[in-house]
């Protein structure tokens, strides 16, 4: 049953999409074989060339079909927010799905708890080699297993794609939209500002989503630097904002340490500048930080020999007044 429109629903879900004729249809059935009905379906076209446009008419009056020109799907999630009514907003990419108790299970524990985000497990669905989607890896984690502080967490170590959390429409007005300038993680980028604002995130149990895990339409998968580039510049615009509220704990250097570590490593054979960046900032949140070279030792030992290696991850590494 879709909610009357001319009542306030409970829910918001909005989907953007971008040439998503292949999986449309089955991600808005997930949806409407929610046990919980009261909720609104706002669809962005984000200037699809292919037959989503047609897609989307044909659920006609069951979602608020919005068309536009391609503008990125950040863009488009802030323009579903700006018409969305719901208490709560969910966040469905147009080729996941939803299982059919998520929303149900969300809502009451953002009821029961007072939480601002409710996450659930989910699990991936696979494409195989002749392109067909099979049943992955469960990813069942809790932020707090991670660390106590969700910020923390959320930075280095937890990650869950957009079908798996609900958002209470406070905290999304306090985040105030998502980040255009980060492509690649925004998904990733609005979860730590949600934490950032103040966030409490609630975890319900079981699989409450699932994600495709493409080989071809990932966007880190088909540029991994561009990738790299997008998680240096949020923790440098993390990194700012902590110094501006509450400053740069000792746990705050220790996440953000983590993050140049994993940035300098990757950039190492592909951004010398960007590698040179990451390794200033290691070390300025975290002086005398032991960077984890490991790989890339490997990488120069096969091309310069060990001693030749070893001299140059030497100079890697900060001096102290003693050397």
């Amino acid at each position: 049953m879709v909610c009357n429109m001319l009542k306030v629903p409970a829910v918001s879900i909005i989907v953007p999409c971008y040439n998503a004729e292949r999986y449309l249809a089955e991600t808005l059935e997930s949806v409407f074989a929610q046990t919980f009905t009261d909720y609104e379906v706002i669809v962005i076209d984000d200037g699809s060339t292919d037959k989503t446009s047609s897609i989307i008419r044909y659920f006609d009056s069951k979602v608020v079909a919005i068309f536009g020109p391609n503008r990125g799907a950040s863009h488009a999630r802030n323009i579903g927010v700006g018409r969305a009514r719901g208490e709560f907003i969910q966040y469905l990419d147009a080729d996941d799905l939803l299982t059919p108790d998520a929303l149900e299970r969300r809502v009451n524990i953002l009821q029961a708890t007072g939480a601002d985000v409710a996450y659930s497990d989910w699990r991936k669905l696979q494409e195989s080699a002749d392109g067909e989607f099979i049943l992955g890896e469960t990813v069942a984690r809790r932020i707090d297993d991670i660390h106590p502080d969700p910020e923390i967490a959320l930075i280095t170590n937890f990650w869950a794609p957009p079908a798996a959390l609900l958002y209470r429409r406070s905290i999304v007005e306090a985040i105030g939209g998502w980040n255009l300038s980060l492509p690649i993680i925004q998904d990733a980028r609005y979860a730590i500002d949600a934490a950032l604002k103040g966030g409490k995130f609630a975890h319900t149990p079981g699989v409450g989503a699932y994600y495709r895990v493409s080989n071809q339409n990932s966007l880190s998968r088909r540029d991994p630097l561009a990738f790299v580039q997008d998680v240096f510049l949020s923790a440098c615009q993390v990194e700012e904002w902590w110094k501006e509220n509450g400053g740069l704990t000792g746990e705050r250097r220790a996440a953000l340490a983590q993050v140049y570590d994993y940035t300098a490593r990757n950039f190492f054979t592909g951004n010398n500048v960007m590698f040179r960046e990451s390794l200033q900032r290691l070390y300025r949140v975290k002086p005398g930080f032991q960077l984890s070279l490991s790989k890339v030792a490997g990488v120069l030992s096969s091309l310069l020999g060990r001693r030749c290696a070893a001299w140059l991850l030497s100079r890697l590494r900060p001096q102290t007044p003693a050397e």
